[in-house]
Formats: structure tokens, sequence, C-alpha cells
């Protein structure tokens, strides 16, 4: 099994007929050149467009061609990693960042999710359990190394549960229930009968009202806050 997972276990997945297109925000240059050399395998369906040795140079190179997923280190000179994908994720709203460091404390990691960032994966993850969560988040994944995944789950459990401010529809609290759950968009699609467009309108309704930059961020806020009971709701 991998070593990467959801809030849940890890779900399979199936290479796409085109390249995924990353950028690597990375000032260790020998741990950039090997994360770059893995991707140049043909087999993987992944390819590196760029390596950014600061969160500067990205914020001024990255827009004028936007990857489809940017690895972004935490701790980088100038800008922190986590400033930086704010910034990336202004910039550009449908580019996935994953955080990729050796930083397991818990503020960083919410720091970063609350940032924009749709996974959290440690450096001692290995490359083939990197391009798994990277084929992962661009089906609609939140992937995150185990340790990290339990330390979200275990701010659910420590958390009072208050209400929130903005009712949720029925259809949305189905649809953010399931994300909670680990599917992917096109797993809901089928369990609510959905086209895979169709949950993503709706998972982005579900980010403007809950204030949320990314899917993780959005279940943060849901469980951590408690569920609406609004009029006809659950």
């Amino acid at each position: 099994m991998p070593h990467y997972l959801y809030l849940r276990a890890g779900q399979r997945y199936a290479h796409a007929v085109s390249p995924v297109h990353v950028a690597i925000i990375e000032d260790n240059a020998p741990f950039a050149r090997m994360i770059e050399g893995h991707f140049r395998r043909p087999s993987l369906g992944i390819k590196c467009d760029a390596v950014y040795a600061s969160a500067e140079e990205a914020l001024e190179k990255l827009p004028d061609a936007v990857p489809q997923v940017a690895l972004v280190d935490i701790n980088l000179p100038g800008m922190s990693g986590i400033e930086c994908i704010a910034r990336l994720r202004q910039l550009c709203p449908e580019l996935l960042c994953i955080v990729l460091t050796t930083f397991e404390e818990d503020a960083l990691i919410f720091e970063a999710l609350k940032a924009g960032a749709c996974g959290y994966l440690l450096k001692r993850a290995s490359p083939d359990e990197l391009t798994g969560a990277i084929r992962d988040a661009v089906t609609g994944g939140a992937p995150m190394s185990p340790q990290i995944a339990r330390q979200v789950v275990g701010f659910f459990h420590s958390r009072p549960a208050r209400q929130v401010d903005t009712a949720l529809s029925p259809r949305e609290q189905e649809i953010i229930e399931l994300l909670a759950a680990g599917l992917l968009y096109k797993e809901i699609g089928g369990q609510l009968n959905l086209t895979f467009e169709t949950v993503r309108s709706y998972v982005k309704k579900i980010y403007e009202k809950l204030h949320a930059h990314s899917r993780t961020d959005a279940i943060l806020k849901w469980q951590g806050k408690g569920k609406s009971s609004g009029p006809g709701l659950r």
C-alpha cells in the first residue's frame, strides 16, 4: 500500500493520456534534481516544466506558463513556501499546490492547507509515492503522508463542534461529506449520478461559501466548525 493517503486510505489511479505538467519550487538543488530526474521516465506520464529555487522566482515566472501541479517546499530562502502558495493561488486559481517538506508541525500543516495547498507530503516519501500523490491531486484527491493525515484527523477529534455561519445546501453537504471520506470527483459523480463538471461546480460553490482555498481547507472548516442546522438540513 502506498505511503501517502487521503483523510482515509488512498485510492488507485489511472494514467492520463496527456502528461501532468509539474513545477518544483525547492531551494535544495540536489533534491530538486533527483525529483526532476525521476519525472523524466516516459512511463510516468509526468512532465517537469520548471524548477524554481525561491518563491520570488516562482511568482515571477510560473504565471507565464502555469502547470497543473506545483510541489512547494516550506523552508525557502526569502518568502516562505506557505506565503508562496497563497499568492500563487490568487494568481493561478486552478493550480494545485502540494507541500513537499521535512516539517511535521501542526501549525505549519494547517497554515499550508489554509493557504490553499491540496496536499502535504514529507520528503522521505519515495519518488513513486510522490508520482501517485500528483495523480491523486489532479483527479480531485488530497494526498498526505500517513502521519500528516493522522494529525489532521486528530484535529477533527480535538475541536468542539460549533455552528457555521453559512449553510450549505443538502446536495453540497452530501458532496463535502464524500470529499471528507476521500472520494475523488469522478467517484462522487458516480455515487450521486452527477457529471464530473457538475461536481466541480458544486465544489467551487462550497469553497466560496466556506471561504476555503482548497479541498482540505473546506473539509477542515466544515468538520472543524460543525455542520449548519439551516432549514430542512439534517
